[in-house]
């Protein structure tokens, strides 16, 4: 399969640019994943497609002030660091900008209390570092970083917290699981009344989920690596539902990496490390049965994995009929439930 088999044509004035209030105001529009049948339906109507003895499965992960602006202690040069992943307490792997100038020894200053050098070069371009500062880091961190937006969200968002999901509780992560952003306590609350389970995974959103695919075939394209978690008792909770006969239903497309990572038996593990795991058309999935995920980018590994869980034509007819119906996409855009 090629790349360029997942490219779509999106108007501009389509990607959302601002969260819709409150959360779960947004659109959605349901797919079958057998018959490729559509509904359009509001958020907050998620009820009627769930059923009693369903377990959701969210990601808990938090986003942190993941961009730092410093100085190079040399030069004076500006530079743009960008946290990815924790290696050690003190090491990140991270993006620099400009990253050709910063080799190995590179020292970059923050501020009086907060300084990095580059320790190597990574094989996604790129580099590891080890930060040096006084006091509690990430105290230091929320006082000087910026929370990341995507850049193609050019207006500036007021509120931070609106780019976090309201269970958002495990720092870590450089961008947020957007299909979380769409649920409200009073929500999840009604999920738990009428008898559906809710539970948690982590995933840190990395370089991973974002990264831009380079290479013309999908098979060619090599996932980076980022850090998950699977608790005890949502592995238990996993198995019940599925021992019952019970949908599994991953919120977001990074709940679905972690549950597929830690389940590769068709039993879910409790279990943590690092998933590089690459779902595109031709997957068979162990434990997820049904998705709730935005609208993704053209030629992304995410609209791949949807891809694989419904069908390449369910998903393009699909993403056809949300740009004739002017639903809004990406990160503060509407909302798919595949069932």
């Amino acid at each position: 399969m090629l790349v360029s088999d997942f490219d779509y044509y999106l108007p501009e004035e389509l990607i959302a640019q601002q969260p819709v209030e409150p959360r779960d105001q947004s659109r959605l529009l349901v797919l079958d994943r057998e018959t490729g049948c559509i509904e359009h339906n509001e958020f907050h109507n998620l009820l009627h497609y769930l059923k009693p003895g369903d377990t959701l499965v969210f990601n808990d992960t938090r986003v942190i002030p993941a961009r730092l602006f410093g100085t190079k202690q040399e030069t004076g040069g500006k530079v743009e660091v960008f946290l990815l992943s924790r290696t050690t307490n003190d090491d990140w792997e991270v993006l620099v900008k400009p990253g050709k100038k910063a080799k190995p020894g590179t020292v970059i200053e923050f501020s009086d209390n907060l300084r990095c050098e580059v320790l190597q070069s990574t094989d996604f371009g790129g580099r590891v570092v080890r930060f040096q500062y006084q006091g509690i880091f990430e105290e230091i961190l929320d006082s000087l970083g910026e929370t990341p937006l995507p850049p193609y969200i050019k207006t500036k968002l007021t509120d931070k917290e609106r780019y976090q999901t309201v269970y958002a509780r495990e720092r870590g992560s450089a961008a947020a699981p957007t299909a979380g952003l769409h649920f409200t306590r009073q929500l999840m609350d009604s999920c738990k009344s009428m008898g559906v389970n809710l539970t948690f995974v982590t995933l840190h959103v990395g370089l991973g989920t974002f990264r831009p695919v380079a290479v013309d075939t999908i098979t060619d394209h090599v996932m980076h690596r980022e850090y998950y978690s699977v608790p005890e008792e949502t592995a238990a909770l996993v198995n019940k539902t599925l021992a019952a006969g019970n949908r599994v239903i991953a919120v977001g497309t990074t709940a679905v990496r972690t549950l597929e990572t830690a389940g590769t038996s068709g039993q879910l593990e409790a279990k943590s490390g690092w998933t590089q795991i690459f779902i595109y058309p031709g997957y068979e999935f162990k434990i997820v049965k049904a998705l709730i995920t935005n609208f993704h980018l053209p030629k992304s590994t995410l609209l791949m994995l949807v891809s694989a869980l419904a069908g390449r034509e369910h998903i393009f007819n699909a993403y056809q009929e949300a740009v004739d119906k002017r639903y809004r996409f990406f990160s503060f855009g509407d909302a798919m439930f595949i069932r």
